[in-house]
């Protein structure tokens, strides 16, 4: 791998590409942590989007605490890119989920920014060396792929391509640590990464579950709400069938539960997305929401995480386990 040395000061400014959901998740992080930031969207009205989403996240930021100094005033949105990134430290793209796009949109970052800035791509499952692979300097190309909602939800998986620099990799887990984060580098790029690739199977699971009649949307997601998800939020998957094997732990589990791993239990290939299993799925989900709006349920959802990931802290305090892993 190609190194690069960075002179870019963690503390901004920073540069957002893309006035999406996760764009604005980015740029409401960015500001409670105190830094200027400058968001780009090709529409006019991502300014709106980007006022919106700043007001649904302020008042949860502003309970689990703002750095000193951080304001919401401390924005700017232009439709000019290469206004918007040309000044910044850290550039994070937001573009669609487009192979194509996305290359374009970071060769012209690239071309406008100092070498010393630090790129990152929010792809959800493209991989890096492609991603770098117009760029004229590549060695600052990575991905940092985060969890909606992005300003509260700390991990951020971060992946190089081949020619990202090791410089790169180590500056770019110190700036997501000052934005409170928990930085989990990738070991070698796959497709979707690592979290994605765990969620995909879930979801083509649950998807043909709906699909075979044996459970609505409600009762697919009551299974993981109040049963495996409870266990997930604070042990995560392999820890918690280490509990399931006793006092001989994980490899008693193994010895037990392993022979199902050759039943039929799963089916991972994705079922057809019919009309019929698309209609089962919207209904499912709009009987579940009630009467409740989107922003509802986000405020709802955005409560809940803060006093979970507060339970998660007080359980695996900073020096041990689980927060002390990644």
């Amino acid at each position: 791998m190609a190194t690069t040395e960075h002179h870019a000061t963690d503390r901004g400014p920073v540069a957002i590409v893309g006035a999406g959901v996760i764009g604005n998740g980015w740029a409401a992080r960015c500001l409670a942590s105190g830094l200027d930031v400058v968001v780009t969207d090709p529409d006019p009205a991502g300014a709106q989007r980007l006022q919106a989403a700043i007001d649904t996240a302020w008042p949860t930021l502003d309970r689990t605490g703002l750095h000193p100094g951080a304001s919401r005033e401390r924005i700017r949105f232009t439709t000019d890119l290469e206004d918007a990134v040309s000044g910044a430290t850290v550039v994070q793209e937001n573009a669609p989920e487009n192979e194509a796009v996305k290359r374009d949109v970071l060769a012209r970052i690239d071309a406008a920014t100092d070498p010393a800035t630090l790129i990152a791509s929010s792809t959800s499952g493209l991989m890096p060396s492609t991603l770098q692979a117009d760029c004229r300097h590549p060695e600052r190309v990575f991905v940092a792929h985060p969890f909606n909602p992005v300003y509260l939800l700390p991990l951020v998986e971060l992946v190089g391509g081949g020619q990202t620099g090791t410089a790169t990799m180590d500056h770019a887990r110190g700036f997501y640590r000052a934005l409170g984060m928990r930085p989990l580098t990738v070991r070698r790029e796959v497709p979707g990464h690592i979290a994605d690739r765990l969620m995909e199977a879930l979801w083509r699971e649950a998807l043909h579950l709906v699909n075979d009649g044996v459970a609505t949307t409600e009762e697919v997601d009551a299974a993981v709400v109040y049963g495996a998800g409870l266990r997930w939020s604070l042990m995560g998957t392999f820890l918690t069938f280490h509990l399931a094997g006793g006092d001989a732990g994980m490899r008693h589990m193994l010895e037990q539960f392993g022979p199902a791993l050759k039943q039929p239990w799963t089916r991972l290939e994705a079922p057809e997305l019919t009309d019929t299993l698309i209609d089962r799925v919207v209904q499912g989900c709009e009987h579940q929401a009630g009467q409740r709006s989107v922003r509802e349920l986000e405020q709802r959802r955005d409560e809940f995480l803060v006093r979970l990931l507060d339970l998660v802290q007080e359980y695996w305090p900073e020096n041990e386990g689980l927060a002390n892993r990644i």
